[in-house]
């Protein structure tokens, strides 16, 4: 019976640490369903991206309130966290408080510092509640965050505030507990804010104190597990996977599109610029259908994506009424890409995953409607808080529509002949170009 709280915490950190690498397996193996991308290049810039993006979380400051209410989670979230290695420690070795042996009077000053973020961060998560539930602002009401997405949100920031009560309530039952000299309860003295609850329980018998500590010590180390396993189901997955996306951002001046290689390659060809080597890629397809076309960074966008909306709330096309959400076409994404990766999961092979369920250029994904309203302005790009990328997804999957299925609208088919023939998008000689100039000095 002594060890029966070492073993069945053991039971519950291996029950956790399993759930997370197998979660974090499919994941990997998702992005890799997609092609490859050279993000190597100038790591110098990229790590100052990563710390300025995602550690810094420079973007989020666009908004300052809002910045400084999600930079107070985050940042209390991640600190909160050295405790939770004490917790830890103490779960496996059966020891109370072990830090407390080895920082001294600091020991106190560290848990009432952390107390402050649990506060901050308790604050800030009932404000994030009811700005999404009471004040109901548009970007969070779009027709693709019905249902689940808006669930997941608020199913969050309640585990979030329970989980800091909890600390807060431990450390007041653990304070009460060593002002009555109970055996096993290191002395710290009174923390900051939990102090404030001990009026509340010094009446309460030791046996009860220790079982209101426990059940929070408890209640506390089990919703971190539970939370970090269901994170990786969750948009809040970016809470990871925001610093690798933010290092391989597209370093590419905003506005920049790449050229098909496939295209450069038999251009090149048809002009004598290079010569067919007989080691030419073989071409499957222009552009992309599905989300094996796309790129295994596409892929990790997706699976980045904060569903905060700020793409869809700066997209002109969505703000003049078009159908078009660079947030849904990353949701899209993310969903058609656990779709495909479950069926192989379960042992069927990508081309049959391919066919099976909508796929990614659908009508009841990503329809042709959205894609087309489109303006390739690069505002859903620069306003993502991490760097994700909408647009290629947009422009990869209307190259498959204006080269696999010709089915662009007339007035681009006319564009498209007119440059090729004239070199403009107008319907006259190259030679005649500048002939509205010829007066100009008249």
């Amino acid at each position: 019976m002594k060890f029966l709280p070492q073993v069945a915490f053991l039971i519950a950190l291996g029950v956790t640490a399993y759930l997370i690498y197998r979660r974090v397996s499919r994941i990997s193996a998702n992005i890799k369903l997609g092609r490859s991308l050279d993000r190597t290049d100038n790591p110098s810039t990229r790590w100052k991206t990563m710390l300025r993006i995602a550690f810094g979380q420079q973007k989020m400051f666009d908004k300052p309130l809002v910045g400084i209410l999600h930079f107070l989670v985050y940042a209390g979230f991640v600190l909160i966290n050295i405790e939770v290695l004490e917790i830890i420690i103490d779960g496996v070795t059966g020891t109370h408080r072990i830090f407390a042996g080895v920082l001294g009077g600091f020991y106190t000053v560290l848990i009432s510092f952390f107390e402050f973020l649990a506060v901050g961060v308790l604050l800030a998560c009932v404000i994030f509640l009811i700005r999404r539930n009471l004040l109901k602002v548009p970007r969070f009401g779009s027709p693709e965050m019905k249902g689940w997405p808006t669930l997941d949100a608020t199913v969050i920031l309640v585990v979030e505030i329970t989980l800091m009560a909890a600390i807060l309530l431990m450390n007041a039952a653990d304070t009460v507990l060593q002002a009555k000299g109970a055996a096993h309860y290191t002395q710290t003295g009174a923390f900051l804010f939990s102090q404030m609850l001990t009026p509340v329980l010094e009446g309460l018998s030791i046996n009860a104190l220790v079982v209101i500590e426990r059940v929070g010590w408890w209640f506390h180390i089990l919703g971190i597990f539970a939370f970090a396993v269901y994170v990786t189901y969750s948009k809040h997955l970016h809470i990871a996977l925001a610093f690798p996306n933010t290092y391989f951002s597209n370093l590419q001046p905003k506005g920049y599109m790449d050229n098909m290689e496939s295209v450069t390659n038999e251009v090149q060809l048809a002009l004598g610029l290079k010569e067919d080597d007989g080691n030419m890629p073989e071409i499957d397809r222009f552009g992309a259908k599905d989300i094996n076309d796309l790129t295994w960074k596409n892929l990790m966008d997706a699976y980045s994506c904060t569903e905060c909306g700020r793409c869809t709330s700066n997209c002109p096309a969505n703000i003049t009424g078009k159908k078009l959400s660079p947030r849904k076409v990353m949701m899209d994404t993310r969903d058609r890409m656990e779709e495909i990766g479950e069926y192989i999961a379960k042992g069927g092979e990508l081309e049959k995953a391919l066919a099976e369920g909508h796929g990614l250029y659908s009508d009841e994904r990503i329809s042709k409607q959205e894609l087309m309203a489109c303006t390739t302005c690069n505002a859903c790009t620069d306003a993502c808080p991490i760097n994700i990328d909408p647009l290629s997804i947009i422009l990869q999957m209307r190259r498959y529509i204006a080269l696999e299925e010709a089915d662009t609208p007339q007035s681009w088919n006319s564009m498209f002949t007119n440059i090729e023939n004239n070199m403009a998008p107008w319907q006259f000689s190259p030679t005649d170009r500048f002939n509205w100039a010829e007066n100009l000095n008249d």
